[in-house]
């Protein structure tokens, strides 16, 4: 086998993921059907796999999930057998983190059950879009533990305390008309719409400079550092050539007007 070959047989080389690479965007399916997708040790880390590709070649993310289901939770046998030291290496919550920080920005089409770490994962995502039957939820004190990996900070942030309360303590699930009622998703579409609406969004996400949104992204996430972060991102931005050729074509379009 050639180098070439191998590097190509890596790349493809996947258990639980369907991967595919286009040129300004990466579209990946959660595949473990016979588990409803569940997150399990393997997928964590192909999804860390992901990861490093997009951190070295920043493109944008398309997240979904097969069959009709986003993901319904972690894997349960796994999590059983875990223990405390386990908990500290934050398995899951390390990776979504690590999907949350990717330079370009991350959409999740939800389409069905996206529940416990899947729920946490769509969470991760800067933008989710959902079909008619996705559902939200986070049972984890159900099973005698709590949602670790991101939900009990980052859905508070998404969409309130309130309603995070609602979801965390007393259960609630968020069907796909309250997920976008609470602002959880961006829309709502029908189940073989969703895809095409999922890149029609990146779409227009490619349309704009690559490094503006990387540098947006950054510094909407930024905690505490505002107005500097601010201030230090337009600088850059201000000396790239993109942004000179972008508003040089806007001002010609408007006859030299601002």
């Amino acid at each position: 086998m050639s180098a070439r070959e191998e590097a190509s047989y890596e790349k493809t080389a996947y258990e639980t993921l369907t991967v595919e690479e286009r040129a300004d965007r990466v579209v990946v399916t959660l595949r473990r059907p016979a588990a409803r997708n569940a997150i399990n040790t393997r997928m964590i880390a192909e999804l860390h796999r992901v990861c490093e590709e997009l951190e070295h070649t920043p493109k944008l993310l398309l997240l979904t999930g097969h069959g009709g289901v986003f993901a319904g939770g972690a894997d349960i046998g796994e999590l059983r057998r875990r223990g405390r030291d386990e908990a500290l290496e934050g398995i899951n919550s390390r990776l979504f983190e690590r999907v949350r920080r990717l330079p370009l920005p991350t959409v999740a089409a939800v389409p069905g059950w996206a529940l416990g770490g899947g729920a946490e994962l769509a969470y991760a995502c800067d933008v989710r879009l959902a079909g008619p039957n996705a559902v939200f939820g986070n049972p984890e004190p159900g099973l005698g533990i709590l949602a670790a990996a991101g939900a009990c900070w980052r859905l508070r942030e998404l969409v309130g305390e309130s309603v995070a309360k609602q979801v965390l303590l007393a259960g609630r699930v968020l069907d796909a008309p309250a997920a976008l009622g609470c602002g959880l998703v961006l829309d709502v579409v029908a189940e073989d719409r969703l895809a095409d609406e999922a890149h029609a969004l990146l779409d227009r996400m490619a349309r704009s400079s690559a490094l503006a949104l990387r540098l947006t992204k950054l510094v909407t996430d930024a905690q505490g550092a505002h107005p500097l972060a601010d201030d230090l991102a337009q600088a850059v931005l201000f000396e790239s050539p993109d942004k000179e050729e972008r508003m040089t074509r806007f001002l010609e379009k408007q006859g030299g007007r601002a």
